[in-house]
């Protein structure tokens, strides 16, 4: 792997991304997750290929494994731990490296992200929503936390390290082919398939 340009993603490459594997392996998480995307790609249609920006270990390509069962699935993970699970995914093209780093070698369906956006150095956004919207051929998916201006969030002790804006209203602004199709919330109190406080956003290049 190269480099490590940002603090943040030094963050998620060492200690801290290893310890979130143990946290985000919770019980109720891929029928939330499976629940989540039926929705999403009731949307959609003719979906062959997904590629993941930020996958961890995998959960939600596995919930769309389920749903999907002859797509064909990559991820992009810059933490070795998590890299190392998602290489015990019958199936699926892992790059281990940084977002930033990734280089296009085919347009997928559908490019998703879901709580990654959150995560990167507001500088480098740019760039990784041109990453987006070249990887694509038809869909992208955001999931991330909403807030209608940027803003800065403590996380779990760490500064500059987790933002919320409009992701997908920026894209819809710096993309003039792209078209908001669908969106939703996903409540932490939900009965039976919560998330934490989710918005996702999906768009479709015209």
């Amino acid at each position: 792997m190269k480099g490590i340009r940002t603090e943040q993603e030094k963050l998620w490459a060492g200690r801290f991304g290893d310890d979130y594997i143990e946290r985000n392996n919770r019980p109720y998480a891929l029928s939330s997750y499976i629940s989540l995307f039926s929705r999403i790609f009731s949307r959609t249609k003719s979906i062959e290929s997904v590629i993941e920006f930020g996958a961890n270990i995998g959960l939600n390509l596995v919930a769309i494994k389920q749903l999907l069962p002859n797509v064909d699935l990559s991820a992009i993970e810059i933490n070795k731990k998590s890299a190392e699970e998602l290489e015990l995914l019958e199936g699926v093209r892992v790059y281990h490296q940084s977002i930033l780093d990734f280089a296009v070698d085919y347009e997928r369906d559908f490019v998703f992200t879901r709580g990654m956006l959150i995560h990167i150095n507001p500088d480098r956004l740019q760039d990784v929503y041109d990453l987006l919207y070249k990887t694509s051929r038809r869909y992208i998916c955001l999931a991330e936390y909403y807030n209608p201006t940027p803003v800065k969030v403590d996380y779990r002790g760490h500064k500059n390290k987790l933002f919320k804006r409009d992701f997908a209203g920026e894209m819809l602004d710096r993309f003039k082919d792209l078209e908001l199709l669908d969106y939703g919330f996903v409540y932490h109190r939900d009965n039976n398939f919560p998330q934490d406080d989710l918005n996702w956003f999906l768009l479709r290049k015209m």
